[in-house]
């Protein structure tokens, strides 16, 4: 009967996630099986690297959706590949300071000035993909009525909209899901899906795997980005933490949880799959289920990876239309940005002063607006070039005065 129960929870959580977990791949072109696989199989390793202690769910990373983008139309899809892997390692240097020098070594090295507004290039990096799409336009070009473009992700926003606000207990948790839910089948009544791939896919399909390329332009470009999903990482397990009254920094510690998140994200580079992240709906899910038995997403994982092999299932993810998409991306990606605004409001980072005003500005301009160093044939741009502009600003610029002493009041 626990066994019953545990299941039942676990499908549960991936039900949360789901959303979210598909997502990504849908928007980068990537294949929704793999997300699955990959989220299932990082999963299962991080439950193994941390001694089964954390109940944590590792899902696609919105972080990388535009620097996925970016590299595969560059460089290709297997040194795409090639460099997620490589960026799985970046959660390794971390893990490696943290438990050398304690967590106060990486928030001296990225102090909420650098994370908010690279967290906000993540989120707008990716605007003009999200109207586009909401338009009903790919490339530039109109392929699906822009009339009904405008009706079908309207709609789908609205819904995700008043889920997100009204919606009670458990509702609240799966407000993209229900977006999507309802904006497909609006697309479906005006005949904007086209349901012969779903009729000719085999029920049973065993995921198609992208070997990596190794590509070391791909591979720096990838390494700068993970910076932002290994902090969001040490909020997700100081948040769950709150929620159970456990301390998973201490046990089994935050170099653990840091390891098992970016050996999933390597895995994931490896089979062709999006990098994986900790998930705050899962969070979420275990506040109102009080369902917090590591095992259960072990359960979540399982199921993850058997869905990952129904071929009608992800063919029917692919038929999802761009303005479905389009709907739920303008409030995803503006809601990222909003978490980097957060970050810099929570840690009250004054932009009177100077030095942060250079810094905050100097990375929403260069990430955002399309700015690029060409080092050799390798372009560096985007979420990568801000992070590490953000970081040598962070270095390099001298603190006020009356920084330095309220720094030296609070070590004291």
């Amino acid at each position: 009967m626990q066994v019953l129960h545990n299941a039942v929870a676990g499908l549960q959580i991936l039900f949360v996630a789901f959303g979210a977990m598909v997502l990504v791949p849908l928007l980068t072109g990537l294949n929704p099986s793999m997300a699955l696989l990959g989220a299932g199989i990082g999963t299962i390793l991080f439950q193994a690297v941390t001694g089964w202690k954390v109940p944590i769910f590792l899902g696609s990373s919105f972080a990388f959706i535009a620097p996925i983008i970016f590299s595969i139309s560059t460089w290709g899809m297997g040194a795409t590949f090639f460099g997620l892997f490589a960026a799985g390692f970046m959660y390794f240097v971390f893990a490696f300071a943290i438990k050398l020098k304690g967590l106060d070594s990486v928030h001296k090295l990225i102090p909420p000035v650098v994370i908010g507004p690279v967290i906000i290039v993540i989120g707008l990096s990716v605007a003009v993909v999200a109207t586009q799409m909401a338009m009903g336009k790919s490339n530039g070009e109109q392929v699906i009525d822009y009339k009904l473009s405008i009706l079908v992700s309207a709609i789908t926003f609205a819904t995700t909209v008043i889920v997100t606000m009204f919606g009670k207990r458990f509702l609240r948790l799966v407000p993209i899901l229900l977006g999507i839910a309802v904006g497909y089948i609006l697309a479906a009544c005006l005949g904007l899906v086209d349901f012969a791939p779903v009729a000719a896919a085999p029920w049973f399909q065993v995921p198609h795997f992208v070997s990596p390329e190794v590509n070391w332009m791909a591979a720096l470009f990838m390494l700068p980005v993970a910076i932002a999903p290994a902090i969001e990482h040490i909020g997700g397990i100081m948040a769950i933490g709150k929620v159970t009254g456990k301390d998973y920094a201490t046990n089994p510690g935050l170099h653990r949880t840091l390891a098992g998140d970016g050996l999933g994200v390597c895995v994931a580079g490896l089979i062709g799959g999006p990098p994986v992240t900790t998930y705050g709906e899962v969070t979420g899910a275990v506040m109102i289920t009080k369902n917090d038995k590591p095992l259960i997403m072990t359960y979540a994982a399982i199921f993850a990876i058997v869905m990952a092999f129904f071929g009608k299932f992800n063919a029917f993810l692919n038929s999802i239309p761009l303005p479905v998409m389009g709907g739920i991306m303008i409030l995803l990606f503006g809601t990222i940005a909003s978490l980097g605004l957060k970050a810099l409001i929570d840690a009250k980072v004054d932009i009177t002063i100077p030095r942060n005003l250079v810094i905050i500005s100097a990375t929403l301009i260069t990430g955002v607006g399309g700015y690029t160093i060409e080092i050799g044939s390798f372009p560096f741009a985007g979420v990568g070039l801000a992070s590490v502009l953000a970081i040598v600003l962070n270095l390099i610029l001298p603190h006020p005065k009356t920084e330095k002493a309220e720094e030296l009041e609070a070590d004291l």
